[in-house]
């Protein structure tokens, strides 16, 4: 979570369709990255992480489904939302794109206005804490406009990489994070950290979250990670 606005990874090997969409997302405040074949944008996916991928079915070096196949057998790009753009019309196209795990499909010619229209869509679902909206779960929220959390309405005093841990778990109650899923979305890729760094911050977390005659929120799973439970 380097950035506050949304990335986005645009796949297309249509130049002048590439332009469009790149344009279009940068003036909607999205970070943009862009790869030309299947190949570079595989590997973009995996070193960046996007919040969503645009990804063209029929593409050189490495086709669409391909690369849909590939990340979301991969954990750690498994949960990135993929919007298959092609010109494929027929169903059972439409069908075997969804099946490879593409989240949706948007068949060419399309309307921009509209693939934008799915594309937030598609980012709130997968991370509800990127709609600048105030989240709740349980007794929690955090509003991501102000930067600040509350457990029962009194505030908590989050540290930078505390707030940002929050979001992420907030994002997706009761999804068991891993410390390595953890660490690629809290702290900057460029830095060397050690996955025990995150053991250090979850547990700063969980005392700022802390609360006379209340359960702990963070779940612990042995061998697996953190998750954000206070389910019964």
């Amino acid at each position: 979570m380097k950035h506050s606005e949304p990335t986005v990874l645009i796949v297309e090997d249509e130049a002048a369709q590439l332009e469009l969409l790149k344009f279009n997302f940068q003036k909607q405040d999205f970070r943009t990255l862009v790869a030309e074949d299947g190949e570079e944008g595989l590997l973009l996916a995996q070193e960046y992480h996007p919040d969503l991928i645009i990804l063209d079915w029929m593409l050189p070096e490495l086709s669409g489904i391909e690369v849909c196949r590939q990340l979301k057998r991969n954990d750690k790009t498994r949960e990135i939302p993929i919007l298959m753009l092609t010109a494929r019309g027929e169903e059972n196209d439409k069908v075997r794109g969804l099946d490879t795990g593409a989240d949706d499909y948007v068949v060419k010619p399309y309307s921009v206005k509209e693939l934008l229209a799915r594309a937030r869509a598609m980012i709130r679902r997968s991370n509800p804490v990127r709609s600048g909206e105030v989240v709740t779960y349980a007794d929690i929220t955090i509003d991501t406009e102000q930067h600040k959390a509350y457990r029962d309405g009194t505030l908590l005093k989050l540290g930078p990489t505390e707030y940002r841990l929050l979001s992420v778990f907030m994002g997706r109650p009761g999804r068991v994070w891993s410390r390595d899923q953890l660490l690629e979305r809290v702290w900057p890729h460029d830095l060397d950290i050690d996955l025990r760094t995150v053991d250090v911050h979850v547990g700063r977390l969980r005392k700022a979250l802390k609360q006379p005659d209340k359960r702990d929120p963070i779940r612990t799973i042995r061998a697996a990670g953190y998750s954000l439970d206070l389910e019964d």
